[in-house]
């Protein structure tokens, strides 16, 4: 099921576009965790995840999980992965391992493969090891992708976070 607004109203999508400008500046982590609960528009939600991929901490783990597990839009989904790689936490690998396994919208399944891989956490190998076989073959190269960074990262990284060493876009 998709989102059955991208915009629901223009004018309130533009004022709250505006006060995401504000809370960025404040580093206002709650409010884009405010907009992912109660706001319906596509634009807002996908805007507020992305928003989360530079301030979030731990407090926006289990709303971007829910996100990543439970929201209607394929593309919000994508984006919450895509999200909680780049925070590169480990408390967000459990609703990643879930989306790899489950999801049944391939886009979804190929950005949390490849969060696993950004965020580098070896408990994630046999769900990787798994998703090898999956029907997609954006999924598979994702999942081929991520074990070799999980390689890597045992072999011969030399230290730091999984968020120290992600690239950046």
């Amino acid at each position: 099921m998709y989102t059955s607004s991208v915009v629901d109203d223009e004018m309130h999508c533009l004022s709250v576009m505006k006060q995401m400008e504000e809370e960025y500046e404040n580093k206002n982590e709650q409010f884009f965790i405010g907009v992912l609960t109660n706001e319906p528009s596509l634009v807002l939600r996908v805007h507020a995840v992305t928003i989360l991929a530079e301030l979030g901490g731990e407090a926006a783990v289990p709303i971007l999980s829910d996100v990543v597990l439970h929201d209607p839009d394929p593309l919000v989904k994508h984006e919450a992965a895509f999200t909680l790689g780049q925070m590169g936490l480990a408390s967000g690998v459990p609703a990643l391992e879930e989306a790899v396994r489950h999801d049944k919208e391939p886009i979804v399944r190929h950005e949390s493969a490849a969060a696993l891989g950004s965020i580098g956490n070896q408990s994630a190998r046999a769900t990787l090891e798994a998703a090898l076989k999956d029907e997609d073959e954006l999924v598979r190269n994702s999942a081929a992708a991520s074990l070799f960074n999980l390689k890597f990262l045992r072999e011969y990284a030399i230290g730091g976070t999984a968020k120290d060493r992600m690239p950046r876009p």
